[in-house]
């Protein structure tokens, strides 16, 4: 079972239950039966420090993934933390469904190029 533990700190209405249900799918899909993972909603100007403190960018983005275990093995009885899911509603819209999908499939150690664009084309 996937346990995903969901803050909305954004101020805004979010489908949290949908994003929920979206991430677990993605993993499933993946081949990810169990774990961990955090989905927070957060604020533009969270956003952006959190960009700029990881990435050195100065400027709103609509997502962000902090992976943790990703894919690695790990010792009997250890749950895996995949990580968080950061994502600014005032900066996706209603297009929350691509910048969720790309977050999780970043958590699995997906990189930016064809086979990601692929995985994202599957699971929209």
């Amino acid at each position: 079972m996937i346990e995903v533990e969901v803050e909305n700190r954004s101020g805004a209405e979010v489908e949290a239950d949908a994003a929920v249900e979206l991430a677990r799918r993605v993993l499933a899909g993946e081949g990810v039966e169990s774990g961990e993972l955090g989905l927070a909603f957060v604020p533009p100007e969270e956003i952006r420090e959190l960009k700029r403190e990881h990435l050195g960018i100065d400027e709103e983005t609509d997502a962000l993934a902090f992976p943790i275990d990703a894919r690695d093995e790990l010792p009997e009885g250890v749950p895996r933390q995949l990580g968080d899911v950061v994502v600014c509603p005032q900066v996706v819209g209603e297009a929350w469904r691509a910048p969720v999908v790309h977050a999780v499939l970043h958590l699995l150690g997906y990189d930016h190029g064809s086979e990601m664009e692929a995985r994202e084309v599957l699971y929209r």
